[in-house]
């Protein structure tokens, strides 16, 4: 029977919408199960191949968990507020909405043709603004939030208040910006203004002046992550280091329980290291240092000033040996302490700086530079001046953004030692050498160190932190390298933050107002004044007397207020959205609480690695602040989370002879002086290697005249895998895989290319194996052209097959082996096929096995074999292992080890009752001649082994 796939998905793909068969329940009495992608973006360019490879792997267990009963939440959306889109309306004035709208409609057809089986009645869209009111909302309550670290847990700021208002800050036990000291008769006593400065010090969202990787041509400031090798993720635009009032969200708080926290998920150990590495918990000890005013290099002086440099160290322990110290070119003291002569020097190196961000500075290990501010501070153990330097390896968001640099014994100390020539101490016994080579083991004892000597590390450090303790110079500390989260962009396609300022001080706006629409504006770009895109909205002002938005005419600054001007980051709207899906049409709350209990946690998480410390860490840390403060459950939003790896490309290179049009075939390239060239896998001929030289001429306007040297008549093209993307021109459509083949066939076909975690190269040639296997399945159920299943009771050979198969397919779903079920279901179609297998007992359950991975043709034969529900919700198959049970076995024969022969026995006979058949064996006979064995060897159900 002709297996017609084009029409069995479009029918079905039409029944799954019309009868919303995935529609997911909130009735509570049935177990749940939560599985999950991470939320696309939208882009422009569609899906390739290589995008559904998660998709299907979730849909296969979103589908099998269905068939156990389980009440399954697959829902899908889209984070749909980003640059893209924005930058796109920059160039043609387009608004982003439309783009993002013209792009969501593009992902929707495609995703619905690969039939995966979400919730679409749950779908969201980040730049809904009944979606982003909810963003706002939470926005509001960090707002209105601290930390208390007495009870380690987030609290509402009027908790603060009341504690200020009776005790003013003593007892205080918060995470803050500064370490305020004042009595409650001083808060009682202040001003409005000054209290909501002070709360500032110590709100979970708050602004600051931060350092910032500002991009000019964006217009914008950007995340770690959107900046690779001191350009821009987007567009590859210088990003400079640059200092900017910007909103933080403070996750710094919750640094230690995300680092604890990871112990309870089930997630690959290198993601867990990522985010332990990023936290970056070390223990240590905080020293003071003072700067000497007399800007002499004679020791012993007693300071002219009273300025300290405060450095975090996790080897206290070396101090007697360091000889000078390094700052941040961003740190606050270096513009007080640069003496004149040194200014230049120090404003054209910060200048220098800026144009890297932090994390290229971290990455650049090996480069040494800095410059000399003048200044010098003063060792308070050994009392030798310290001469004060500037270095882009120290970063201002590490520590405190200073450094006593112990040159003996840390490479990076000791690499700046020897360009500038400082004096370099031993104080820990072991190295080779330390004028030549750091040692920076903590392996050895502790010499020139006074009454440090002979101690080893954890006796030093000990010591030496009661030692500073006693002085009243420091304390022994704990640091973290992660720092808070800048929640600030200067661009126009994000969420509104509901913030407006009176007297320079931020007030959000009232709930009732939420949410504060993205207004509209002329143009995308920022005024000519320099603020935000948002400065060019004509209606835009707080109106703090009548409680809504005005036009920014009115403002007055007396009841009508300027509104804040930047919009949310992209992570914001990703950071709780697996939270609205539960409940994504409530315009009173978030999430009905009941509902977040149920639902809990995601069960499964599908997405990249490369939202390791990003996406991941932010949703961890809103998770946390929402249980804080009692509006949701669980503490963590992804129990288990998988990694997929990426379907990589087979891109295609032609040779372009230099200085000419001229292109040569590969195998002849070696005799010419050529420039490679990407060229688009489309003009290849059917996905073979050669070059269609007619379409290629056709393709772009410059290749038009271009001629070929040939080898054979045959233009031979180089191929080499690598990432799929469209500037490589080796994208694959899959809406083209699914017309040729199925989506049915694209499903299987990339579960069947290898581990889901592992990488592998998409050959589109490979295809027709798995389309060839799906054509012996439909027609399992055909005679010729009529749909003919016995009613007959199947043989205890096609109970095997059927039986393995369960076996196999429910170990391997549950461990997300997809590739290896594949292979199960080709051998056991092709073994009923040579069974001639037609029986009810054993087909209908085929069907229910393969259909979480080829849903549409295993709808289509449950309704021939004449259900009228879909096959979705029908139980998985139980596996009886009875059939499994051997009824014969097949025993290798041997003599003396050598195998001679097999033969088939009972599998119920003992030892004693096969050496009576054996023996009897004619072959054996022949065998042993007039000779007697020595010894039989018979392990049952295993091998008979005949010793002479």
């Amino acid at each position: 029977m002709f297996y017609d796939h084009q029409q069995i998905e479009k029918k079905w793909q039409k029944y799954w919408e019309q009868n919303q068969t995935y529609k997911t329940s909130d009735a509570t009495s049935k177990p749940k199960f939560y599985v999950l992608d991470m939320f696309p973006y939208p882009s422009g360019a569609g899906l390739h191949v290589g995008h559904p490879l998660g998709y299907i792997a979730s849909d296969i267990y979103a589908r099998y968990k269905r068939h156990q009963g389980y009440n399954v939440l697959h829902p899908v959306g889209y984070d749909s507020f980003g640059l893209p889109a924005e930058q796109y309306a920059i160039q043609t004035g387009q608004h982003p909405a439309i783009t993002t709208e013209e792009n969501i409609n593009r992902y929707e057809q495609q995703l619905k043709k690969i039939g995966f089986s979400f919730d679409w009645s749950r779908e969201i869209r980040t730049s809904d603004s009944s979606y982003y009111k909810w963003t706002q909302w939470i926005f509001i309550q960090l707002f209105h939030s601290w930390y208390n670290k007495t009870i380690d847990k987030a609290e509402s700021i009027d908790t603060l208040i009341k504690h200020f208002e009776t005790k003013g800050t003593e007892g205080l036990n918060a995470n803050q910006n500064d370490k305020l000291s004042f009595t409650a008769g001083e808060w009682n006593a202040a001003s409005e203004e000054d209290k909501q400065d002070i709360l500032l010090n110590y709100r979970l969202a708050f602004r600051a002046e931060t350092t910032v990787n500002w991009c000019p041509a964006l217009g914008t400031v950007l995340a770690n992550d959107e900046v690779i090798g001191g350009k821009s993720e987007r567009g590859g635009f210088p990003v400079y280091q640059k200092k900017m009032m910007q909103w933080s969200m403070r996750i710094s708080a919750y640094s230690e329980r995300l680092l604890q926290g990871l112990a309870t998920l089930d997630w690959p150990q290198p993601l867990k290291d990522s985010q332990e590495y990023w936290i970056g918990k070390s223990q240590g000890a905080k020293v003071k240092f003072l700067i000497d005013g007399n800007n002499e290099t004679s020791d012993n002086q007693q300071p002219a000033t009273d300025k300290v440099i405060e450095v975090f160290t996790t080897r206290p322990d070396t101090v007697f040996g360091s000889t000078f110290m390094v700052l941040a070119p961003e740190n606050p003291l270096v513009e007080s302490i640069t003496t004149e002569s040194q200014k230049a020097e120090v404003e054209n190196y910060i200048t220098e700086t800026s144009k890297k961000t932090e994390r290229d500075r971290m990455a650049d290990v090996k480069s040494v530079s800095g410059a000399f501010t003048g200044s010098y501070a003063i060792n308070p153990f050994t009392g030798k001046k310290m001469p004060i330097y500037i270095s882009d390896y120290v970063l201002m968001g590490y520590g405190t953004g200073a450094v006593m640099a112990v040159p003996a014994h840390d490479e990076r100390d000791h690499r700046f030692a020897k360009k500038f020539g400082l004096e370099i101490i031993e104080v820990v016994a072991g190295g080779e050498n330390v004028q030549e080579e750091a040692f920076a083991s903590k392996d050895g004892k502790c010499i020139n160190s006074d009454f440090l000597n002979g101690l080893n590390y954890e006796e030093a450090k000990s010591k030496i932190i009661e030692e500073i303790v006693k002085r009243n110079i420091g304390e022994g500390t704990i640091n973290y390298r992660q720092r808070d989260a800048i929640f600030s962009r200067q661009r126009y396609w994000g969420e509104p933050v509901p913030v407006y300022f009176k007297n320079d001080l931020p007030y959000t706006l009232p709930v009732s107002a939420l949410p504060l629409a993205l207004p509209e504006v002329e143009k995308y770009l920022p005024t000519e004044d320099g603020d935000p895109p948002l400065g060019n909205a004509k209606d835009f002002a707080w109106d703090e007397a009548n409680q809504k938005v005005v036009v920014t005419d009115l403002i007055d600054n007396v009841t009508v207020f300027p509104l804040e001007l930047s919009t949310m980051p992209g992570w914001a709207g990703s950071s709780w959205y697996f939270l609205r899906y539960m409940d994504p049409h409530n315009d009173e709350v978030f999430c009905e609480k009941e509902l977040s209990d149920y639902w809990g946690q995601v069960d499964l998480y599908i997405g990249g690695s490369e939202h390791a410390t990003g996406h991941l860490l932010y949703s961890r840390f809103w998770n946390m602040f929402l249980k804080d403060r009692g509006y949701i459950d669980q503490d963590e939003p992804f129990q288990k989370l998988i990694n997929q790896g990426m379907i990589l490309g087979m891109s295609a290179f032609v040779f372009r002879i230099d200085g000419s049009n001229q292109f040569v075939s590969k195998a002849l390239a070696g005799d010419y002086k050529t420039q490679k060239i990407h060229v688009d896998v489309s003009l290849l001929k059917g996905g073979s290697d050669e070059l269609d030289t007619e379409a290629f001429k056709m393709w772009r306007p410059e290749f038009a005249d271009a001629e070929f040297i040939l080898d054979n008549g045959k233009y031979i093209t180089e191929r080499e895998v690598e990432k799929m993307s469209k500037s490589k021109f080796n994208v694959v459509n899959p809406d083209d895989i699914s017309e040729e083949f199925g989506a049915d066939c694209l499903r299987l076909y990339e579960m069947f290319l290898g581990p889901l975690e592992q990488s592998k190269p998409w050959n589109t040639q490979g295809l027709s194996g798995v389309y060839g296997f799906l054509k012996k399945f439909w027609n399992l159920y055909f005679d010729g052209d009529i749909f003919v299943v016995s009613d007959d009771e199947p043989t205890k050979a096609e109970y095997k097959v059927l039986h393995t198969l369960i076996k196999k397919v429910v170990y391997d779903v549950e461990n997300f082996s997809f590739n290896t079920s594949v292979s199960s279901f080709m051998i056991a179609v092709n073994e009923l096929q040579k069974l001639k297998c037609n029986k009810r007992a054993i087909l209908e359950p085929l069907a229910v096995i393969i259909s979480p991975y080829a849903p549409h043709i295993c709808e289509e034969l449950w309704s021939l074999l004449g259900h009228d529900e879909s096959v979705e919700y029908v139980k998985f198959p139980e596996l009886d292992e009875n059939y499994l049970v051997e009824d014969e076995i097949e025993y290798p024969v041997s003599f003396n080890g050598k195998m001679k022969f097999k033969l088939a026995l009972s599998a119920t006979l003992t030892a004693n009752e096969i050496e009576k058949i054996i023996l009897k064996d004619e072959r054996v006979i022949n065998f042993l001649g007039s000779q007697a064995p020595k010894k039989l060897i018979i392990v049952p159900k295993k091998i008979i082994n005949i010793v002479l």
